[in-house]
């Protein structure tokens, strides 16, 4: 089994709360750490963002790790979570109140 440490994935959030961004994907046959996400707000003030990770990209309530979560303006919040994903559990969703938020995820893969 190889293990490939990487960012897993960068994105813009669309600026609507209710709309999910993906942020990453599991591909097939593989099963993924996710050890940092870190949440950029970019504007000049404070904003809220949601992150599940979920079987589909349309999480359930249960499937939230944030949900409303605040980040100041002009801040970055660091998630240290060693969040584990699969073919199962394949998503990784996002979404904040601004466009101005964006979202990278870092781990590693094992295939």
């Amino acid at each position: 089994m190889a293990t490939t440490y990487k960012t897993l994935g960068q994105v813009e959030s669309t600026g609507t709360i209710s709309t999910y961004d993906t942020l990453y994907t599991v591909p097939a046959d593989t099963a993924t750490v996710v050890s940092n996400i870190v949440v950029c707000n970019r504007s000049a003030s404070a904003q809220y963002f949601r992150i599940s990770c979920s079987d589909t990209t349309t999480p359930d309530n249960a499937e939230f790790i944030a949900y409303g979560t605040a980040v100041p303006a002009n801040d970055s919040i660091p998630l240290v979570i060693g969040l584990t994903l699969d073919t199962t559990v394949k998503y990784l969703m996002c979404s904040a109140t601004s466009s101005e938020v964006s979202f990278s995820a870092f781990g590693a893969e094992t295939t």
